[in-house]
């Protein structure tokens, strides 16, 4: 019995095949990902400002 059976190669070389045939959904559709980076912006910036929010509230807190 050989150490990898035909069966389990031929399968690996299929997805393989398979991988290589996909094409880049990036150069296909540029404005879903342009879209996708301008609402990740946006909730970057709006958790940042609420974060920086709670320290200043919890700093003014403080200090009183």
């Amino acid at each position: 019995m050989p150490a990898i059976s035909k069966e389990l190669s031929l399968r690996a070389e299929e997805a393989v095949h398979q991988l290589v045939r996909r094409k880049n959904f990036a150069q296909r559709e540029p404005g879903i990902i342009l879209v996708f980076a301008i609402v990740g912006a946006v909730a970057i910036l709006l958790i940042g400002l609420f974060v920086h929010k709670k320290l200043s509230a919890r700093k003014a807190a403080r200090a009183t």
